[in-house]
């Protein structure tokens, strides 16, 4: 049998709340990096950084950890905690993870292949003082055609040198699911 498909698809605003399957999805995403950015810029930490160091603090993001029941991109957010933490001018980032191992392969390469002039040299890194860190928890509640499912997410600042936890901000989603 030949069947005819009509998908239509529409463009709708980034900022437009949208749950079709009632999992994790932009909107949540977005609500919580809004929450937590506001959070973490209105704390003591970062005054007091600049009030014993005279600079601003260089933050790193660092892993969050994602237990929940399903796949959540954490990167969706922490990109917004990063790039609010650079747009704020109060607080520098550094690269972390994945993205500044391309770098320092970049740099190594830089040391056979470019000219002594504008190779860029080992050891000039701008060092963390804080590393953000994360979980991402859930808890799902069904029975029959219904469904809650509580998301957390917790991020913790942490001063690398100290090792003390200077920040903790939470965010909690709770969904209510009937099919």
């Amino acid at each position: 049998a030949f069947m005819s498909c009509n998908r239509q698809v529409q463009r709708i605003e980034t900022d437009s709340t949208t749950d079709l399957s009632g999992r994790w999805n932009d909107t949540d995403a977005r609500i919580t990096a809004q929450e937590l950015i506001t959070e973490v810029m209105a704390q003591p930490w970062l005054e007091r950084h600049v009030g014993a160091t005279g600079k601003k603090p260089v933050v790193i993001c660092g892993l969050v950890e994602n237990k929940s029941h399903e796949h959540i991109e954490a990167e969706t957010f922490v990109k917004e905690l990063e790039k609010a933490f650079i747009k704020s001018g109060r607080v520098r980032v550094v690269q972390g993870g994945n993205m500044r191992d391309q770098i320092r392969r970049e740099r190594a390469d830089q040391q056979n292949n470019a000219s002594v002039e504008t190779m860029k040299k080992w050891g000039l890194e701008v060092g963390a003082d804080y590393m953000l860190q994360g979980v991402i928890n859930s808890i799902v509640d069904a029975e029959g055609r219904k469904k809650v499912v509580y998301y957390q997410i917790d991020m913790e600042l942490t001063n690398i040198q100290t090792n003390e936890i200077v920040w903790i901000g939470d965010k909690k989603i709770k969904k209510y699911i009937k099919n």
